[in-house]
């Protein structure tokens, strides 16, 4: 646990190695949804080893990392972490579940 801006935090990492932010408000904010209780290290693992990475069509800096989960409270889902990536910070805005993968720029796998 780290304390950045007076915020607890997790320090994360990505697929590619890259750290990112998870304060305790964000984990805080993610888990007042009931379906996410429990789902703490899959985020983590979500992050790390991803299926598929899209950027947003609304917000080129927002990065939706996803990775299906057969078993969740809500049956077969993917979890998607959205993460805000800036020149030199990344960190998580939420995650939810969801049934489909949204469109935007697939940027993991890269599309050939």
């Amino acid at each position: 646990m780290e304390r950045f801006w007076g915020l607890e935090m997790k320090m994360l990492q990505d697929f590619r190695g890259m750290a990112i932010r998870l304060t305790d408000e964000r984990l805080a904010h993610i888990l007042e949804h009931p379906e996410m209780a429990g789902m703490e290290a899959e985020i983590g693992w979500t992050l790390r080893k991803p299926e598929m990475v899209v950027e947003s069509l609304s917000d080129s800096q927002a990065h939706l990392y996803y990775r299906y989960y057969m078993e969740t409270r809500s049956g077969g889902k993917y979890l998607c972490v959205v993460v805000k990536i800036g020149r030199d910070d990344a960190f998580v805005l939420t995650a939810y579940l969801t049934d489909a993968v949204k469109r935007g720029k697939q940027i993991w796998p890269n599309e050939k």
